[in-house]
């Protein structure tokens, strides 16, 4: 009995033993995986977070060496920060970049990807818009909010009740898009930098004669809107959550739009249209390297197939314009392939200059 106890007790320490070397490999393997990534800090905004705190992402860059750890901040915000603790920095806007990448001498950049602004409205609108010529179709099978028709209403202080034929939606409020707060929110300069070209007579505005000749109809865009959020998320889950009473106009990313179609999860119901600007301003997502390993993100996001195809699966247009395609055609979104009434935003300064009078107008 003794020496079938002993046998007994030696097997179960045999394998105790084995278990324990097992495990003991297991974890220098993981150990070893974490070791061999390099970790890389970046800001970025945040319409961006999504995409990089997604799975695929962080094994795409792991295949690569990397682990990217990001904060986010506004473009505005990104622009002005001590970035001495990261390695990159990765606003929504080219006029935000620019100022990173003068402050700090960086001689390249990247723009892996883009998106256009748009305005996620109703099929009654639409209608209602189009019935008096402030939507019409434009350069492809898409509609466009035609801005200068636009202007011409805001200007009057027109209400949605004074649209004649309107019985669709008989507010008794303006007719307005509504957008982010222009003191903190990028999607609001971009906008300001469409309002701006139009009522600069269709030029970029670039000198303060100009900026003092648009300031009044712009600034009316935002103050008549009364209450605005701080990040595009705001009004687009007002859009998706309380509908055309709420929200009948709201300006976001078509990126933004883009992603719940192909999410297929039912936030995008079959009354709700997206329009275009005419024109429309690209805010292009610029990648500035402050140091080499964020120069090797900003290679990667560019030229990656892997990690192109996930910015795609995200809404945003990248560099190859089929791995965008190819996204819409299987979610079935109603996206044009290319934009052409596309325009310029202003110099870094110009628009800060802009943002700040019409702050000072609240």
């Amino acid at each position: 009995m003794k020496r079938r106890l002993s046998i007994g007790l030696a097997v179960v320490l045999l394998l105790a033993v084995a278990a324990v070397i097992v495990w003991g490999r297991d974890g220098d393997e993981n150990t070893a995986q974490g070791t061999d990534l390099t970790t890389v800090r970046g800001v970025i905004g945040s319409e961006k977070l999504a995409f990089f705190s997604d799975k695929r992402v962080a094994d795409a860059f792991a295949k690569h060496g990397l682990k990217v750890e990001v904060d986010t901040a506004g473009s505005r915000q990104i622009a002005s920060m001590d970035l001495g603790k990261y390695e990159f920095a990765f606003p929504s806007s080219s006029p935000a970049a620019q100022r990173i990448q003068r402050d700090h001498q960086v001689t390249g950049v990247h723009t892996p990807f883009q998106s256009p602004m748009a305005v996620a409205t109703f099929e009654p609108i639409v209608n209602l818009l189009s019935a008096n010529g402030i939507v019409r179709k434009g350069a492809g099978e898409y509609q466009v909010l035609d801005i200068a028709k636009y202007l011409e209403a805001a200007q009057n202080g027109t209400r949605w009740d004074q649209l004649p034929g309107n019985t669709a939606f008989p507010a008794r409020k303006n007719v307005l898009v509504t957008t982010t707060d222009p003191r903190e929110s990028n999607s609001a300069a971009m906008y300001l930098s469409i309002v701006s070209f139009v009522a600069n007579g269709n030029n970029v505005v670039s000198t303060p004669e100009a900026e003092a000749k648009v300031l009044p109809a712009v600034s009316k865009l935002f103050i008549d809107q009364g209450y605005t959020q701080n990040s595009t998320e705001g009004p687009f889950e007002d859009y998706l959550a309380a509908g055309m009473g709420k929200t009948p106009m709201a300006l976001i990313y078509e990126s933004q739009f883009v992603d719940r179609l192909v999410r297929a999860d039912g936030s995008i119901r079959p009354d709700m249209r997206l329009l275009y600007t005419a024109p429309t301003v690209y805010s292009k997502h610029t990648l500035v390297p402050l140091k080499p390993n964020g120069d090797q993100v900003g290679r990667l996001l560019a030229t990656d197939p892997e990690l192109g195809k996930l910015a795609a699966t995200f809404g945003f247009r990248t560099g190859d314009p089929r791995l965008f395609a190819d996204v819409v055609a299987a979610a079935k979104a109603p996206v044009p392939a290319d934009l052409v009434d596309a325009v310029e935003p202003p110099s870094y300064e110009t628009l800060e200059r802009l943002l700040d009078a019409v702050k000072k107008q609240y």
